[in-house]
């Protein structure tokens, strides 16, 4: 469904709450907005963060269009996005459109409906960016995820305000305010019911683990837990442009191929080299790295004993993506069924299955 945008934008009142809204998307597209206009995208799902998020962008950016993804998981999901889709108009959207879409079942249903989601949205994006209504407290729950998951610093510096083409203004703001916006202009939220499903371990910690630590730790945990993704992300850009010099200088000249000097990582700190070997594992094709396949491969380098090579997840039908050292660089090759590959565990086996586990690096 697509509809064209009724007339003039809705006025909005200038509560505490409205001003707060706004002001972060204002400073967001002074921050990020490119090229010669303040056009974005909004995904807009009908709850109250993406709803607050569109109503301050309509008065705040240029052209609105909203993008409402329907996942049909749901019984009533299509009336949920038809009327989000009105939401969008009635605020004063250029444009609105409920896009569809068929969750698969890769991953469980939560990481299927989200890439599925992501796909929808960039196709309909027009090439503009997309602003998520992404808050304060979802940075925070992020944050806790990864620390629970123990997959690195990478996993604890949370979602980036800007990742083009996704936009995140409302980070900095509660969601409390997004909720308190909705209420002053007279929106009323969908509440998914997927929001207060226990079996989510996002929403335990939303509803159970966040109120106690704020309980036991006096308050403002949220606001420390923000602080904290965002020094990580800052830390973490002075270090991945360090990464890339390393990777610059391990990978030599270009008759070499894909491959990287072990004795230019070997000497490099740890911190450098294995952001250094993610970095070159991705442009290589690998998906879905973990923690063990980083420490497989480095044992490649740092503790090299004659072990076979490392399959990392990524490759072709019957056939694996596999790391291995050879003649003192590193390589990264299709194999087939045949050869020793090692597992996350340094143990050496058949190439048919690779590193299981693990958190994602």
């Amino acid at each position: 469904m697509t509809g064209a945008r009724p007339g003039n934008s809705r006025r909005l009142p200038e509560t505490a709450a409205v001003l707060e809204v706004r002001r972060a998307v204002r400073g967001w597209l002074a921050d990020y907005a490119t090229g010669a206009t303040s056009d974005v995208a909004v995904a807009l799902s009908g709850g109250a963060d993406s709803l607050a998020l569109t109503a301050a962008a309509v008065v705040e950016a240029g052209q609105v269009d909203a993008l409402v993804v329907d996942h049909q998981l749901q019984r009533g999901s299509d009336k949920v996005a038809a009327e989000a889709a009105a939401a969008a108009l009635a605020l004063g959207c250029r444009s609105a459109h409920v896009l569809a879409v068929e969750v698969g079942a890769d991953g469980g249903m939560e990481a299927a409906a989200r890439a599925a989601r992501y796909a929808a949205l960039y196709g309909a994006r027009g090439g503009v960016p997309v602003l998520l209504g992404h808050t304060l407290d979802d940075q925070a729950e992020t944050v806790l995820l990864g620390l629970g998951r123990g997959s690195g610093g990478r996993s604890i510096q949370g979602m980036a305000a800007f990742a083009d083409p996704w936009g995140r203004p409302l980070l900095g703001v509660r969601r409390a305010v997004t909720r308190q916006l909705c209420a002053d202009i007279g929106l009323t939220p969908f509440e998914d019911p997927h929001n207060s499903a226990t079996k989510f371990t996002r929403v335990r910690l939303r509803n159970e683990v966040l109120p106690l630590l704020e309980e036991v730790l006096g308050g403002g945990v949220a606001e420390a837990l923000a602080r904290t993704a965002e020094q990580l992300r800052d830390d973490g850009a002075v270090l991945d442009a360090l990464a890339d010099e390393l990777l610059r200088a391990a990978c030599g000249p270009a008759s070499n191929g894909p491959t990287l000097a072990i004795e230019t990582l070997a000497t490099a700190p740890a911190a450098l080299r294995r952001r250094a070997i993610r970095a070159w594992l991705l442009a290589g094709g690998a998906k879905a790295l973990t923690n063990k396949h980083l420490q497989a491969v480095d044992e490649l380098i740092t503790a090299w004993r004659g072990q076979g090579g490392v399959a990392v997840g990524g490759g072709a039908p019957g056939r694996r993506l596999v790391v291995a050292h050879e003649r003192g660089r590193l390589t990264l090759r299709l194999q087939g069924s045949q050869g020793n590959i090692m597992d996350g565990r340094g143990e050496t086996r058949g190439a048919s299955h690779g590193p299981e586990g693990g958190s994602e690096a």
